[in-house]
């Protein structure tokens, strides 16, 4: 399995203004959600709570909105945007500025709850863990990138709007081949439009 690193930037301020892409896989990237057919993902009963959940959270998080979002088999994309102007309660006292992280620990927890709660814990396919873990769990940790221009964000809107159409060629899929020895190359060339490649005896291009 690819190992998962933190894309966190040291001493950036995940709770200030932007736009910022997430992904977050199922623990050992196994397929809760449901599969792809011709293309498109067909969502199971575990798959309809992930978007109930997600387009739930403005609701918990006041500073934050949802932009491009799509389930996959074993994880899901999305877009948060934060945003801290008129985030104001009663009395006129300001919410608090949540952050990535918070947004993110209340999504999984939400979504895992529910999926559990619903008895849907029992496993659709073969496991692969060890330790034949039958309740639904995240992997610990989750995938962000900040997006900093109009371009980046519309090539992510298009990644996450064909993502079923390459699921053959995804770092997220088990079955995938690819070269990508981690996520952050594989999404780099996402991010940027540019591919980059390492070979045995070449640097990074």
């Amino acid at each position: 399995m690819r190992e998962r690193k933190t894309n966190r930037l040291r001493n950036y301020d995940y709770s200030q203004n932007g736009y910022y892409f997430v992904t977050v896989c199922t623990r050992n990237k196994e397929p809760w959600f449901g599969k792809i057919n011709n293309g498109e993902m067909t969502l199971n009963e575990n798959g309809k709570i992930i978007p109930q959940c997600w387009y739930d959270l403005p609701n918990h998080y006041l500073n934050c909105s949802l932009d491009s979002f799509i389930v996959m088999p074993n994880h899901i994309h999305g877009i948060i945007v934060i945003s801290n102007e008129n985030t104001v309660g009663n009395g006129f006292k300001p919410f608090p500025n949540h952050g990535l992280s918070e947004i993110m620990r209340g999504f999984k927890t939400f979504s895992s709850r529910k999926i559990n709660a619903a008895g849907n814990g029992s496993k659709p396919f073969p496991t692969i863990d060890a330790k034949n873990i039958d309740s639904f769990q995240w992997q610990k940790s989750f995938f962000d990138h900040i997006i900093r221009n109009e371009e980046s964000l519309n090539r992510i809107r298009q990644y996450i709007m064909y993502n079923p159409l390459k699921w053959e060629l995804d770092i997220e899929n088990r079955d995938n081949k690819s070269l990508h020895k981690n996520c952050a190359d594989y999404y780099e060339e996402v991010f940027t439009g540019v591919e980059k490649i390492e070979r045995a005896g070449e640097g990074k291009k």
